[in-house]
């Protein structure tokens, strides 16, 4: 029962986290490298068109942002977990022989 508490006062942290700067700065604008880039592009070449359009666009920075960061702890939480269970494997093998 006291690692489920852990666990989840633990996620709760992460959770507000998360959120709280998104709260916090309501009005902040969260520029990136893309709108600097679109405006080095414009500086050198006016007449540039993009080969494409995004098919949905997030309704502000904010958002985009989160979805940014969002995909990249998925995909860390990814790799670590793969990294992890071949080091629990190879420890468990090593074990196995004599």
């Amino acid at each position: 029962m006291k690692l489920i508490t852990k666990n989840g006062l633990l996620l709760i942290l992460v959770v507000v986290l998360a959120f709280a700067p998104l709260y916090i700065a309501r009005s902040a604008e969260f520029a990136g490298a893309d709108a600097q880039a679109s405006a080095a592009i414009s500086t050198l070449n006016a007449d540039y068109a993009p080969w494409f359009e995004p098919f949905w666009k997030p309704p502000s920075g904010e958002v985009e942002s989160f979805l940014f960061a969002l995909q990249a702890a998925i995909g860390s939480g990814f790799v670590f977990y793969y990294l992890g269970y071949a080091k629990g494997k190879h420890s468990a093998s090593k074990k196995d022989q004599p």
